[in-house]
């Protein structure tokens, strides 16, 4: 149950509570930060190597389905369009399940049914039969793959969690670099038809792997698992009263109480780039050339105490894993580099954590719809709630993202889609050609490696180091329409392979540089719908200029002016920094007159 914000008006039956009245919050366990999570790791790092192994190389596919289809280059692919837009698309309804149902069952659920669909995809008569099969049925799949492999991992790590997803995420690119010999092999051997049902039975080798995702409180002592208890008293600060007797444990948890309370009572607190807390106009101000900001927050109410629990489980209430109740859920990096976890961890895990409510009157049965009308489950309710929060639409930085996303997703998909087939027509090989794919993997590993390492480093401006990133990736793929030969092509498979990983390696570490860590989750959700959206049409619109024009160049030149616009456009972030803190400075000079 989360304490109420001031100025919201109190549940049912609250007025009614006698005063020192105590309710029973849970606590979500402490990661680990190894043992069992190094199998967890070892078991995304492999979904990964599968689902986007088969997604990143579809190009080879996409070549046998021109072919055998005969129909044009935007028709044909829309299925892989659709297959990376349902994948990114359904990310808010992974969210709920993996929040009411955990990580296990909704990739083996994912894996079963990208599976079923890529041996169905075999009796396909006409594409239209392929945009349902691969396109809504794998891609669904994959969706479900997708979050539970990332937010398994981060669960399990705090400190090393930066190692651990780094790992993880590799598996992409080693992946793209394995499938893609295979893939061509395949089709050598056994036709398209004949590779889709050995892939289908690969997919499903990701029910193993997902059968690993064990709860983190199943790998802990139940006394690692800690449950609050929220007690109103007329003070206006945050104290704590023990059930324990150990007087070391009283003296952890009011440092940890007092942590809190200095934090909550700052009008606005800020991270920069390399996530330093500034708490006044003027450090704001020397810190403008790096990271936006936190939002402000608002303050805590006073009158409620937080007392810890003898108990080490969830209120009966709670059925489901809570996994997207953490609001760091979706942060790679590590929290080492959090100013407020290096302080004090537990106080820092606290505060993360946004606590279901527990009370079952008539009201809040009600409210437990989605959109009002649809009945489920409160944790279902609350992922939804937090992944679609639409009032980040109103921050002039969040959407300026937002509208750099969409560009890139429209351009990013189409070199994996297009290179293969565009080498072709300048008389390369097919084994060759399908090579393409698999140096764009390796660079892609390599290139997550390094800038993952370097965006660690205090010194790094990682907002420039993004920008950078993907301006190069954009300007490489506009000059790529000059190579002919292979070697051209080699080079430009690398630099793209190269700078698009940090497209994917480092935007949820600068959404907590733009946004802070209290509204990652709400902006990773909503950023994943509007991706899924630009890699839904992105695809077919430069087949389309293929089928206008009769030569890929139009093709490339269209996604690298997307990508290179997305990375342009955040260089301006600085100014609305400026133009904010100037209406802050505005607004506290009237606040004081």
């Amino acid at each position: 149950m989360t304490v109420p914000q001031q100025g919201e008006a109190p549940r049912k039956g609250e007025g009614e509570e006698q005063e020192g009245q105590v309710t029973s919050i849970p606590g979500l366990p402490t990661p680990p930060d190894g043992g069992w999570g190094w199998v967890v790791v070892f078991a995304s790092f492999m979904i990964h190597v599968i689902a986007d192994g088969f997604t990143y190389t579809f190009g080879i596919l996409y070549v046998q389905l021109l072919n055998y289809y005969r129909n044009s280059k935007s028709t044909t692919s829309w299925i892989a369009s659709i297959l990376v837009g349902v994948t990114l698309g359904s990310g808010p309804i992974s969210g709920m399940l993996v929040n009411k149902f955990g990580c296990r069952l909704v990739t083996i659920v994912g894996a079963v049914l990208a599976s079923l669909c890529l041996f169905l995809s075999v009796y396909a008569s006409t594409i239209v039969m392929l945009y349902v099969t691969i396109g809504l049925g794998c891609g669904l799949g994959f969706g479900l793959i997708y979050l539970p492999a990332i937010v398994c991992v981060t669960g399990y790590f705090e400190k090393r969690r930066s190692f651990a997803t780094g790992i993880a995420v590799c598996g992409s690119g080693i992946g793209t670099f394995i499938f893609s010999p295979l893939f061509q092999g395949l089709i050598d051997e056994y036709s398209w038809k004949g590779s889709l049902i050995v892939l289908s039975g690969i997919v499903l080798n990701c029910v193993f792997f997902g059968s690993l995702f064990r709860p983190v409180e199943d790998n802990l002592p139940p006394a690692t698992s800690k449950v609050y208890e929220v007690e109103r008293t007329p003070e206006e600060n945050f104290t704590l009263k023990p059930l324990m007797s150990e007087a070391t444990e009283l003296k952890k948890i009011q440092s940890d109480a007092d942590l809190e309370l200095k934090a909550r009572k700052n009008d606005i607190q800020r991270y920069n780039s390399h996530n330093l807390l500034h708490n006044s106009y003027h450090n704001e101000v020397k810190q403008m050339t790096v990271s936006q900001p936190l939002l402000p927050v608002p303050e805590s109410n006073g009158p409620h105490r937080l007392v810890p629990s003898k108990s080490g489980s969830l209120p009966p209430s709670h059925h489901g894993s809570g996994l997207l109740y953490r609001k760091d859920i979706f942060y790679r990096g590590s929290l080492c580099n959090i100013p407020a976890y290096k302080e004090n961890p537990s106080s820092y895990r606290n505060s993360m954590v946004i606590l279901p409510d527990t009370e079952k009157t008539p009201s809040e049965i009600e409210r437990t719809k989605v959109c009002g009308c649809v009945p489920c489950s409160r944790e279902t309710r609350d992922a939804l709630g937090n992944l679609m929060d639409w009032s980040l639409l109103t921050d002039g930085i969040y959407i300026l993202f937002v509208v750099s996303n969409f560009c890139t997703s429209i351009g990013f998909n189409a070199p994996y889609i297009y290179i293969v087939d565009r080498a072709l027509h300048q008389g390369i090989t097919t084994d060759r050609a399908s090579f393409l794919l698999a140096v764009v993997g390796i660079a892609n590993t390599i290139s997550r490696v390094l800038l993952g390492y370097i965006a660690d480093q205090p010194w790094v401006n990682r907002l420039y180091l993004y920008n950078i990133s993907l301006t190069i990736c954009g300007l490489g793929t506009c000059l790529s329409i000059f190579g002919s030969d292979y070697i051209s092509h080699c080079i430009y498979a690398a630099v793209f392979g190269a700078t698009s990983g940090a497209y994917v390696g480092l935007t949820s570490v600068v959404l907590v540089d733009l946004l802070g860590m209290e509204k990652l989750t709400n902006a990773f959700g909503l950023l994943l719908m509007f991706q899924g959206i630009a890699s839904l049409i992105g695809p077919p619109m430069c087949g389309a200029l293929y089928d206008m024009t009769g030569v890929y160049d139009y093709s490339f030149l269209l996604a690298g002016s997307m990508i290179a616009f997305s990375g342009l456009m955040l260089f301006f972030i600085p100014c609305i920094w400026k133009e904010q803190a100037r209406k802050l400075a505005k607004e506290n000079s009237v606040a004081r007159v």
